[in-house]
This record gives structure tokens, C-alpha cells and sequence, in this order.
């Protein structure tokens, strides 16, 4: 090799640090060292511990080699130097190569399904076209099955109604089943558990999970290509018809495509029809769907729609609990209890830090203790607190409160969903700089009086009901 080494690990980082984020990119690839490179394109890296070993082959080897491969060529190959302590507290190399433990366990089984017609071939939009037989991927990760989700009152609709799909998937009344909640509480984790469940009960099926993302470029695509010669587009719809538990992830992107609504109607119409299983998961309920065609909402309505709220204290514990287990990590219960309760609303921010947490523990040579984890959350959570929005008050006042958002933004006058109402609009006066008008807007569409007479109500329930203020002040103290 002509090129110096430095050179050509520089060049490795500059591809996988388009392809993490920026804060995965620091903390697992800045503190690797590369250390040779032999002429059999054997490229050695020095990690800093065990641990960093391990988790760069679970979580990050595709993109590592991927990377080697195209700066060294398809001969590309990688080992690592595990920095150890020995007895004597002096560090000890070990040579380790790379084994990609990613799906080791249970590697996806491609479905094959023939047609009756050997002339007649159909575009699978997952892979190339112009194939004879579809090779269909569910798509699912093992990792996210139902033994390794965390219940508790939050996502207890969620789970008891998945697992009842997932033993008679498209034969319950839950189908639709309409997954929703804010950004990381674990809509993806409980939609693809439904799927690897199903695949355990009914293996013959064939279970499919995709992106809405993904399921909007699949259909431009198929657009682009649609042509006298090959109509892709039909191709499309023929071939999500054939699925017989469709799970679509993130479909509020779907919002404002009309072309692929349309195409998605027919689909759906298909699926339902013939008793087959839908899952959805979305970012908030039908009702609240802007930009997306009333037939789809009433559709979207017909089975369950089951909300995922904020994980308590007590749940938090438990998901740290059983990540730290997967990590092979042990973690002292004052640690858990001092992350759990800093770190509130999302979980996989949650997850973040604890696996940003054992990093630096493993990189420094230190002891997981209450001690680092305060300067970690000092440093990291403190300094990138959650922004008090309107919207983050209004999901901590609706799970405080025992109040649907869907409930939330009706014209209900019941008295609990009244008070939760007037409560956000209260809050959002006191830590955001909105106005009234915008206040009012994002609380239900109220108006400028509604929010006026909903600040006098709340500072008089505050001087008068002792049960109310405490309530109120519990909320304050999850917002700071």
C-alpha cells in the first residue's frame, strides 16, 4: 500500500460519519486508533476496551466494512487490538478479528412465492426488477421483540391488543390497529414485535414491515418507471396486496402525498377486504391527521386505536434494567433510579445516555457510579434539555392527568379534560414566550378569551384546591 495508513483510516471515518449521527460518530469512532495495515488489505484498529469491541461488531460492522471495502478494495478485511487490564492494573493488547454478530441468531428467511404463470413476473420494490420470483424480507429486527419490551400502565393497550393480533392477525377487531404516541416511546419496538410474534404463530404468512419513507419513494419510483413496456406502478399495488400483515411505520409522512394516499387506498381497501392484518404507527392520533384524505382517517378509525403515553419512573427503571442486561452491563440501582428520573419523556434519548455512559466508563478506565453519572448529565442532559414547548406541556399535563390527547383536542367539556386544558394553557403562559392567540391555537383552536379565562381559573384552583395545586406542582417539576 503507497498510501500512509492515517490516510486511509481518515478517509474510512469520512464515509461512516456520513452514515451515524454526529454524536454516535464522536463517541464510538473518535477513539479509535488504526494501527497497521498488512498487504493482504488486513486492516487492524486499536479499540479502547472490551466493551467497545463488542458493541462496534453488534451495532456498527455494516457500515465499518462498507467503508473498508470501498477505500481498500472488496479484499478489504478488519481486525482489532483490545486494550485489557491485567492483574497488575497494566494494559494488555488482544488481537481479536471481526465477525459480524448482527441477526447472527435468527437471520431473516426470505418468503419465496411462485406464481402460476412462469411468463408472468411482477417488480418487487425492495429489490431489483425484472424477476420471476418475489423474495419477500419481513423487514424486522430481532431485537425488537415482545421479550425485550418493557410494560407498564403507559403501553399496556398496545401490548395486550399486539399479542392478540399476533395469534389471530386480520380475525380480531383490532385491525386497523393504529399505534400512536410522541417521538420515542416505542411505537416501532411494540409494531415490529407484532410482527416476529406473528411469524412465530403462523410462520406460512407472509408479514412485511416498512417506513412510510421508504413506502413513498418505493411508489415514485414506481411511477418514474411506469411505461408501456413495464407497468411498475400496478406492479406496486400488486405487490403489497399480496402481503398478509402489512406494517407501516411513521405514516403521518404520508400526509400531503395524494398520489401515494391514493395508491396506499387501494392497497389498504385490498388488505382489509380479505381479512388481512394492518398495523400502523404515527406521531399522533387519526382525528389529529392534517394534510391526509378523510377516507383513509375514517379507515385508519375502524379498529384500535391505542395510545402509547410517558413512561413513569418505575418503567424507566426497568427499560434501563433490561438494556444494561442486553449490553451485558452491571449498573447500580442508584444509578438507574438518578438516570430514570433526569431523563423523563423519551426513551431512546434515555437509552442514548446509557450507552453513552458505559462508553466513557469504558474509554477512562472508571467505575459506573451516581458520581459519573451526574457529571454525564450535567454535562450532556443539562446542557441539551428538552425545549418547554407548548406541545411537551400539553403531553405532560394529558399523562399526568390520565387525559387522552385525542380526548384533549375536542370540544369535550368533561371536567378532567376541561382542567387539563386550562393547566397547559397556564403552563405554556408561564415557561414559553408564546402569545395568547398562539397558546390558544395549539390548545384545541381556543381563542383569546378562552386562554384569559383559563389563566384565572388556574391561579384561583391554585389558592383555593389543595388537591389541584399539588398536582400542578408535580407537573412543574417534570417540565424543569
Amino acid at each position: 500500500m503507497n498510501r500512509d495508513l492515517f490516510e486511509i483510516w481518515d478517509e474510512c471515518l469520512a464515509m461512516i460519519r456520513e452514515n451515524v449521527p454526529e454524536q454516535t460518530y464522536s463517541t464510538w469512532f473518535e477513539p479509535i486508533k488504526p494501527v497497521s495495515l498488512d498487504d493482504d488489505a488486513l486492516l487492524t484498529i486499536m479499540v479502547p476496551s472490551d466493551f467497545f469491541y463488542e458493541y462496534l461488531e453488534t451495532h456498527f460492522i455494516k457500515v465499518m466494512k462498507t467503508a473498508i471495502r470501498k477505500v481498500l478494495g472488496p479484499e478489504g478485511r478488519l481486525e482489532y487490538n483490545i486494550m485489557m487490564d491485567n492483574d497488575a492494573n497494566k494494559p494488555v493488547v488482544v488481537r481479536q478479528p471481526s465477525v459480524d454478530r448482527t441477526n447472527t441468531k435468527n437471520p431473516p428467511k426470505p418468503i419465496q412465492i411462485d406464481f402460476d404463470s412462469s411468463e408472468q413476473t411482477i417488480h418487487n420494490p425492495f429489490v431489483f426488477p425484472g424477476i420471476k420470483k418475489i423474495n419477500i424480507e419481513s423487514n424486522l429486527n430481532e431485537n425488537y421483540s415482545f421479550d425485550n419490551f418493557v410494560v407498564g400502565e403507559c403501553n399496556r393497550v398496545a401490548h395486550e391488543a399486539g399479542l392478540s393480533v399476533a395469534k389471530n392477525p386480520g380475525k380480531t377487531s383490532f385491525n386497523p390497529m393504529f399505534i400512536f404516541s410522541p417521538t420515542g416511546m416505542g411505537k416501532t419496538h411494540i409494531a415490529q414485535a407484532i410482527g416476529l410474534e406473528t411469524k412465530k404463530y403462523h410462520p406460512e404468512l407472509t408479514v412485511l414491515y416498512v417506513n412510510a419513507e421508504q413506502f413513498i419513494m418505493q411508489f415514485l419510483s414506481s411511477c418514474r418507471n411506469n411505461n408501456s413496456k413495464s407497468n411498475t406502478r400496478n406492479d406496486f399495488v400488486h405487490f403489497y396486496q399480496m402481503i398478509d400483515v402489512l406494517i407501516v411505520d411513521d405514516i403521518q409522512f404520508m400526509a400531503g402525498k395524494n398520489a401515494t394516499q391514493d395508491a396506499f387506498f387501494h392497497i389498504f381497501n385490498h388488505l382489509q377486504q380479505t381479512g388481512k392484518q394492518l398495523i400502523f404507527t404515527c406521531d399522533k392520533p387519526p382525528a389529529e391527521l392534517k394534510d391526509m384524505e378523510q377516507r383513509l382517517i375514517s379507515r385508519f378509525k375502524w379498529g384500535l386505536s391505542a395510545e402509547m403515553s410517558t413512561p413513569d419512573v418505575d418503567v424507566r427503571c426497568n427499560i434501563l434494567k433490561r438494556k444494561a442486561f442486553t449490553e451485558g452491563v452491571e449498573l447500580p440501582d442508584e444509578v438507574v433510579t438518578y438516570i430514570a428520573e433526569h431523563i423523563k419523556t423519551n426513551v431512546r434519548e434515555m437509552e442514548g445516555f446509557l450507552i453513552s455512559l458505559v462508553a466513557q466508563s469504558s474509554l477512562n478506565r472508571k467505575a459506573i457510579t451516581i458520581s459519573l453519572a451526574k457529571q454525564m448529565v450535567e454535562r450532556f442532559v443539562n446542557n441539551s434539555s428538552h425545549e418547554v414547548t407548548i406541545n411537551y406541556i400539553i403531553n405532560v399535563v394529558c399523562d399526568e392527568m390520565g387525559t387522552s390527547q385525542a380526548d384533549f383536542f375536542t370540544a369535550s367539556r368533561k371536567r378532567n379534560v376541561v382542567q387539563a386544558r386550562q393547566l397547559s394553557m397556564y403552563l405554556s403562559k408561564k415557561y414559553t414566550k408564546s402569545s395568547l392567540i398562539v397558546i390558544g391555537e395549539q390548545c384545541g383552536g381556543k381563542d383569546h378569551a378562552t386562554v384569559i379565562h383559563a389563566l384565572k381559573t388556574v391561579a384561583n384552583l391554585l389558592e383555593t384546591d389543595k388537591q389541584f395545586k399539588a398536582m400542578a406542582e408535580k407537573i412543574e417539576k417534570n417540565l424543569q
